[in-house]
């Protein structure tokens, strides 16, 4: 968890700062603007940047798995695997039973199997 800490502790550095009195819908829409961006960047194979805005949306909203989530994919490509293991640890615990399949992007989705 340090490690993702530490890669939050950055993000929160370059993350828009929120304004005062900000809704919960237009926070959620700030994460999702992240994430959509991250993804664009990760499509691109642009790693770093994709890293620098799901960590930022995982510091905008930290109960967010799908910001976890893609922070795993663009550290992993990035060669940091110990800390995108401890991304993808975090998006697993927080989207136990708790998330709604058709929210997250299409990049993130994974389907759950039964193995015999």
């Amino acid at each position: 968890m340090a490690l993702v800490a530490g890669v939050l502790a950055l993000a929160a550095c370059s993350a828009p700062r929120p304004a005062a009195e900000e809704t919960p819908k237009a926070r959620q829409l700030r994460v999702q603007a992240l994430i959509d961006s991250g993804s664009a960047a990760y499509r691109n194979a642009d790693f770093t940047a994709a890293a620098k805005r799901f960590a930022a949306a995982a510091v905008v909203n930290p109960e967010d798995p799908a910001a976890f989530y893609g922070l795993g994919m663009a550290l992993s490509k990035l060669g940091r695997d110990d800390e995108a293991r401890v991304a993808y640890a975090r998006s697993r615990e927080l989207s136990r039973g708790e998330i709604d399949h058709e929210s997250m992007p299409r990049e993130v989705r994974y389907r759950r199997t039964r193995h015999p």
